[in-house]
């Protein structure tokens, strides 16, 4: 019946869909022929794809590719549409390991095990464990990654040094904060941390629900009874908080992932904790002023160690594609160990996508290149544990969102809570009161069930 529900809700939201914001080789259509459409996040590794798709064309001659490329927020809603729908306008669809499982369970997804089996050399073995559990179901994978991360912290090195401390390879919220407090110089145009506070799941909540899990807090417990106004979580919540609105960036509550970016790698701030996939702009000399200057260590952590979260874009197959066997011939093209090869001889080793395989690591110009960032990329990703991200039992899995349908919308209503708190319009006591209602409809969805 949830099932049932989720497709429904979907199905009306695709009514209103329009494509807008295509680049790439085509546009949005039924797939016919030898055409695959692939719909894609318009990240830079993506774009890097494309951009390499024309050697995949002429390696299989009888195969038009034709992408979809759109802002995250956007592609993730047409995707879910079209694939909970049945629609059949995408071969390919760029997923994650939140929706993988659950739409694998819902029947939405091709299994990719009989394709994986029957592609010399692709070597799923090589996938990093952590990633390959996370995009599977009942064993079998559902998708491939093309990258993967986990969160780590990041600080300027050459600061730290000068001011005589040695950041631990474990750090703590507290030495984090203190350090923030100690860096934090308006004067110098220098702020301690920086931290997202936009609204969104996949914004605020990411990092923030690390720390809520290392401070010993989940959004419910074993039965499914709503935690979001716990003890644990007020403390974490307003230690996250406290932080940001004192020694964090200027407009917290409207700062996400790319305005904290901006921060860090023009010099205006000591500390960022964010996804390991920032080392592609930190690290970047077109775009970066303190390359070379960075130091990075593991998640933050309070109770529960290895806090970093678990994130991962993949390629998977909608079960209603007519061209899967072509499909696959491009998921198992990006995704295997050639083309990381591919992009490192061809555009530069540091435009590698990361984290997905194990083998990348031991490349020796990409070892070479990342040898400030890699092994710790590696490790936090390893390490991180979506079927166990609390210190207490829960009935959900995920490190820094919840794998359950209604946490997109659960998720949201939530992070804009929080954002409010950051901005100082509500207390973080209130905005924690409203969040414990919505959290509790879900819950009791699922007690009602018996789950």
């Amino acid at each position: 019946m949830r099932r049932k529900l989720f497709a429904a809700s979907i199905c009306c939201a695709a009514t209103t869909l329009t494509l807008s914001g295509c680049a790439g080789a085509g546009s949005l259509g039924s797939s016919s022929g030898d055409t695959v459409t692939i719909a894609m996040v318009s990240n830079p590794q993506m774009q890097d794809a494309i951009k390499l798709s024309e050697q995949f064309e002429a390696e299989n001659p009888g195969i038009h590719l034709k992408f979809v490329t759109l802002p995250e927020n956007e592609a993730r809603a047409k995707i879910t549409a079209s694939t909970a729908t049945g629609g059949g306008e995408f071969d390919v669809t760029m997923i994650s390991n939140y929706e993988t499982p659950q739409w694998a369970e819902n029947g939405w997804l091709t299994n990719l095990e009989p394709y994986i089996a029957a592609t010399e050399g692709y070597d799923q073995d090589d996938f990093i464990p952590s990633i390959k559990d996370a995009l599977s179901y009942e064993g079998d994978m559902y998708s491939v990654p093309f990258y993967g991360e986990s969160s780590f912290l990041m600080y300027r090195k050459d600061l730290f040094d000068k001011a005589g401390i040695t950041v631990p390879n474990d750090p703590t919220w507290d030495q984090v904060a203190s350090w923030a407090q100690q860096f934090d110089n308006s004067a110098e145009d220098m702020t301690g941390i920086c931290l997202r506070g936009k609204p969104g799941w996949g914004e605020v909540l990411a990092p923030l629900d690390t720390v809520i899990n290392t401070f010993g807090g989940r959004w419910f417990d074993k039965n499914w009874n709503a935690q979001l106004n716990s003890p644990e979580v007020k403390k974490a919540v307003q230690f996250y908080v406290d932080l940001v609105r004192e020694h964090g960036e200027p407009g917290p509550a409207t700062s996400g992932f790319s305005e904290c970016a901006t921060q860090f790698s023009q010099g205006h701030t000591a500390m960022w904790y964010d996804a390991t996939s920032a080392v592609n702009t930190v690290e970047s000399p077109e775009s970066s002023q303190v390359v070379g200057k960075v130091g990075y260590a593991k998640a933050p952590m309070v109770e529960k160690e290895n806090p970093g979260w678990l994130y991962t874009w993949s390629l998977g197959i909608p079960e209603s594609s007519h061209q899967k066997d072509a499909a696959w011939k491009f998921v198992s093209w990006m995704t295997n160990k050639q083309y990381i090869e591919k992009v490192g001889n061809d555009l530069g080793w540091e435009r590698v996508p990361p984290g997905s395989r194990n083998s990348t690591y031991r490349i020796p110009q990409y070892d070479e290149i990342s040898a400030a960032y890699g092994p710790i990329t590696l490790e936090s990703i390893k390490n991180a544990d979506s079927q166990h991200p609390t210190v207490q039992p829960v009935p959900y899995t995920g490190v820094q969102f919840l794998t359950i349908p209604e946490f997109q919308d659960l998720g949201t209503r939530v992070s804009q809570q929080i954002s409010s708190a950051i901005a100082g319009r509500t207390s973080v006591d209130d905005a924690l009161d409203q969040a414990q209602q919505y959290a509790e409809v879900v819950g009791k969805t699922y007690q009602e069930e018996g789950r």
